[in-house]
């Protein structure tokens, strides 16, 4: 499992950090242009704005870039937002719809399978088998998936994207009472701003393993990047008056879900 870093806890919360890795192989690197190498689209400290903020938390985090393979897209290559644009499994463009691959040096459908026996599937094993091992402590697993993105990308969406964004492919990936507990805890945080099930409903990642019916709830968290980097173009610098105000929030949030319990 090369490239999976894993800290386990014994509350019923398992964090999933799928875009905060910015390890490249060389193979790789080398066919990348200067766009590809820029890794804009990184969820820049996103596991430095969750971490130590609930104990008992397990998390599971890979080290290896979204541009290598996107752990949280549908291995089978499958768009999770048919007709809209989005980027693929081994994306081909950045969020702006620029080539990120020198001419001719895209991968192939070999190169692409090679990439997710080496990089998705070992990320996808430590995290099933994670959820599995909190639910045999406590019955269930609430699984919150951490994401970051540009408030602004007029490639993916119009305007200005709302601060707080929570996935639950609409109302099905976890129990009711999670996605409205953390929806209100949102909408009560003085000065941003937040919605349910907009542009983002969840990745694959959250759709995947969100069975409540099973005991396994998952919800996705994405941020507007403009909470807590001093700027979302380079050197995307943290900042940490503003990540600190943010921090308060989420801890309300994942202490709700690590003392949430099924009724």
């Amino acid at each position: 499992m090369t490239g999976i870093e894993v800290t386990r806890g014994d509350s019923p919360l398992v964090l999933g950090l799928p875009h905060t890795g910015t390890d490249i192989p060389d193979d790789c690197r080398a066919r990348l242009n200067d766009t590809g190498r820029a890794m804009a689209d990184t969820d820049w400290h996103i596991d430095r704005l969750y971490a130590g903020l609930v104990p008992g938390a397990t998390s599971v985090r890979t080290r290896v870039h979204r541009y290598v393979i996107d752990v949280n897209r549908d291995p089978s290559g499958k768009s999770l937002y048919p007709g809209q644009n989005t980027t693929g499994l081994c994306p081909l463009t950045n969020f702006d719809g620029a080539p990120i691959y020198r001419d001719g040096q895209e991968p192939d459908a070999d190169e692409v399978e090679r990439r997710r026996l080496a990089y998705h599937a070992p990320y996808h094993a430590a995290l099933a088998a994670e959820l599995d091992r909190v639910k045999a402590l406590h019955g269930f697993a609430v699984l919150y998936d951490c994401h970051s993105i540009r408030s602004q990308i007029p490639f993916l969406f119009d305007g200005t994207l709302p601060d707080f964004n929570i996935g639950t492919n609409l109302g099905v990936t976890c129990a009711l009472q999670i996605q409205e507990t953390v929806l209100q805890i949102c909408k009560a945080a003085d000065g941003y701003t937040s919605i349910l099930n907009g542009r983002f409903k969840g990745g694959w990642t959250t759709r995947h393993y969100g069975r409540p019916e099973d005991g396994l709830h998952a919800i996705q968290m994405e941020l507007a990047q403009s909470t807590y980097l001093a700027s979302e173009t380079p050197p995307w610098s943290y900042d940490a008056l503003r990540a600190d105000r943010l921090r308060g929030h989420l801890k309300t949030i994942l202490q709700t879900l690590s003392d949430w319990r099924p009724t």
